[in-house]
């Protein structure tokens, strides 16, 4: 999460208490003993520690026993021992949740607009994008909606809505290709071994509809669940891949270029269906969930989890948390270290070239670069940018981070002082209103505007639409705003999230946060009565490790392994985990 946001409330993250019956036959015996004295002795009550189920950790040993690059650990039966996953972790610990000022009501989404209103969403979620530069909404429109079509697959089968099913083939082959680079959720697959941990799992979900998910939702699949899907976004939607999808019989409803009515349709038409009804929820914005709550709130009785991986859903969490309104337990995979560090950090630090390129042409040697916050996804912007010769300055509420910034040699100054100076301005908070007309007004000629924080609030696009500014359409996701003396500014994807919006995003990151959240789920659906409460949850800090160790062999490398003495002498089992909850990586 950024540091740019104003901080509310302290929010605990409650832990899951180890279950008796599991701590009996599941015990391991090397040092075992020491090993939980030595955590009592410093984290205190061990009978707090969480655990995951016996059911995954089974899944998971035989994946690891398929791992060469971590042969090492093949001869040991307590990889992904129950106990060893509760011995370890940290006792419940409380950190700070950080919320936008005027954060909007979770129930409040709906609102009455028309069918092809594309320029604002209701939904924060739904306008942020996906999808590549060619995404603009001149180019979605259509004679008709895929919802005034009836479309069928080769086999009959009419359970879905998508742009055109006849693109499947082409949609097949993205697949294949993302595949090759997601081998975490193959090896997830190929750990099944007739033991399907999500069997009788009846999956629910609002996603981007892309190559590197559709991965995520057929690994669901394989893995014995069942799945209804619709779009977490507008513009995101890859059409060959929803009608691959659809091809399969996976009921999928989606397509690229949506209007706000149909993205609520979309949705509704996943819940609403005769004889089926979800026990588990996979979100990114919360909208799914909203909906649920909202029109079907009876559903919720037979539903076991949430796993929710936005910051936008997870604030709304906690907003029904606070309100005593959550009635099911739900897994925050936003706050995991495998999302934040590696989703959040490496994924910007990567993808905000290529995108500032492909809509802007803009040189950044040289440029002057205001960063609007410098928590994960300020960090990898701004190391991006200054390894390039760009002159970067940071802008923070966090003391914390702000210091981390001068560490870095970066400078810290006010957003009004120097935006009359710089030629890119990049929001990366989540906030809103970072960016407002005042400061627009301010900015020199030419100055490039974007956002790459997940909430299409940052930047007071709003503002703009007024009779005296000039908006001019100059390619996919590029619109110059001129001033009545000339001047012109160049707002990229309207203020909605950059990368997502105009390019691409590598396949590698996709797969570490999709294999997190496949895991979240077999957890949720697998955990006993009773080990979750109505609660919002981060992931058990032994799964985290896992998703971190399957990516391992795609660079070929070897981890060192304790000896049992060096075990015992840091209190930690040789197999991990090998951080407290706590830990700031």
């Amino acid at each position: 999460m950024d540091g740019s946001l104003n901080t509310e409330s302290e929010i605990s993250f409650p832990t899951p208490p180890l279950e008796d019956n599991e701590r009996k036959g599941e015990s391991s015996n090397n040092g075992e003993a020491a090993v939980s004295s030595a955590l009592e002795r410093e984290d205190g009550d061990s009978s707090q520690l969480p655990t995951i189920s016996s059911k995954l950790l089974r899944m998971l040993e035989a994946a690891t026993n398929r791992r060469p690059a971590l042969a090492s650990m093949q001869n040991s039966e307590e990889v992904f021992d129950a106990n060893d996953g509760a011995v370890n972790e940290a006792p419940r610990t409380k950190r700070q949740m950080q919320y936008p000022e005027q954060t909007r009501e979770f129930s409040s989404r709906l609102t009455k607009t028309g069918r092809r209103s594309l320029s604002h969403s209701i939904s924060q979620s739904s306008t942020d994008s996906n999808s590549s530069g060619d995404s603009d909404a001149e180019n979605l429109e259509e004679e008709d909606s895929p919802r005034d079509r009836l479309q069928s697959n080769s086999k009959g089968n009419r359970d879905f809505c998508v742009k055109n099913i006849k693109l499947a083939d082409y949609g097949r082959q993205e697949i294949e290709l993302a595949e090759d680079e997601m081998t975490a959720l193959m090896t997830l697959r190929k750990s099944v071994q007739g033991e399907k941990p999500l069997s009788g799992a009846k999956i629910v979900g609002c996603t981007h509809v892309t190559a590197q998910t559709a991965v995520l939702l057929e690994t669901l699949m394989v893995l014995g669940a069942q799945c209804r899907w619709a779009a977490c976004n507008i513009y995101s939607t890859q059409d060959e891949v929803a009608a691959a999808l659809a091809e399969q019989d996976f009921p999928v409803f989606a397509w690229k270029g949506e209007s706000e009515d149909d993205f609520w349709w979309c949705i509704d038409h996943c819940v609403n269906v005769e004889g089926w009804e979800p026990n588990m929820i996979l979100d990114d914005g919360g909208d799914m969930t909203h909906w649920i709550y909202k029109k079907y709130p009876h559903l919720l009785k037979k539903v076991k989890g949430i796993v929710e991986e936005s910051i936008t859903g997870i604030h709304r969490l906690h907003h029904l948390s606070k309100a005593g309104k959550l009635c099911v337990p739900a897994i925050n995979v936003n706050d995991s270290v495998t999302k934040q560090k590696f989703d959040n950090l490496y994924c910007c630090r990567e993808s905000i070239l290529d995108s500032l390129k492909k809509t802007a042409d803009v040189m950044f040697g040289g440029k002057q670069v205001a960063i609007c916050g410098y928590g994960e996804v300020g960090k990898g912007c701004s190391a991006a940018l200054k390894a390039m010769g760009s002159v970067v300055y940071v802008t923070e509420i966090d003391p914390i981070c702000a210091l981390q910034a001068c560490m870095d040699g970066l400078r810290l100054a006010k957003l009004v002082d120097i935006v009359s100076q710089v030629d890119i301005v990049i929001t990366c908070t989540g906030n809103k209103n970072v960016v407002l007309r005042e400061h627009m007004d301010l900015m020199k000629s030419g100055c490039v505007v974007c956002n790459m924080g997940r909430s299409n609030t940052e930047i007071d696009v709003t503002s703009l639409r007024t009779p005296e500014l000039a908006w001019q359409h100059v390619r996919a996701q590029v619109d110059h705003i001129i001033w009545p003396d000339g001047k012109r500014i160049v707002l990229l994807a309207e203020g909605r999230v950059l990368n997502l919006s105009s390019s691409t995003v590598p396949i590698f990151m996709l797969s570490i946060t999709a294999t997190t959240q496949a895991l979240a789920l077999i957890e949720l659906f697998n955990a006993p009565g009773g080990r979750y409460k109505q609660d919002v949850y981060l992931l058990p800090k032994k799964l985290d490790e896992y998703v971190a160790s399957l990516h391992l062999q795609t660079f070929d490398a070897h981890l060192t392994e304790l000896t049992d003495d060096q075990a015992k002498y840091m209190g930690l089992n040789k197999y991990g985990p090998f951080k407290p909850s706590f830990y700031r990586y």
